[in-house]
């Protein structure tokens, strides 16, 4: 039988995708986008989903292909997302 350990909570989990959600909005705003040019810049055709993974809302969040294109898009390194 495994024994497989938890390794984080859903708190920590939560936190996590909040703060890479809180990270995109500030440099969404810093570079005086919309919500529809970036969901349409990274490839998302739907601006509300594109909203709920921002606000972390519905438990969405963004994936690796989004955050690479979000990195490039507002020309950061992708660290900064998750600072």
């Amino acid at each position: 039988m495994l024994n497989i350990p938890n390794i984080v909570t859903e708190e920590e989990e939560d936190a996590f995708f909040r703060t890479i959600s809180m990270n995109v909005k500030r440099l969404r705003k810093e570079k005086k986008m919309s919500q529809l040019e970036v969901a349409l810049s990274i490839g998302q055709k739907a601006p509300g989903f594109y909203a709920n993974m921002e606000n972390y809302a519905h438990g969405k969040h963004f994936n690796l292909s989004h955050l690479f294109r979000l990195a490039k898009l507002f020309d950061v390194s992708i660290e900064e997302l998750f600072k």
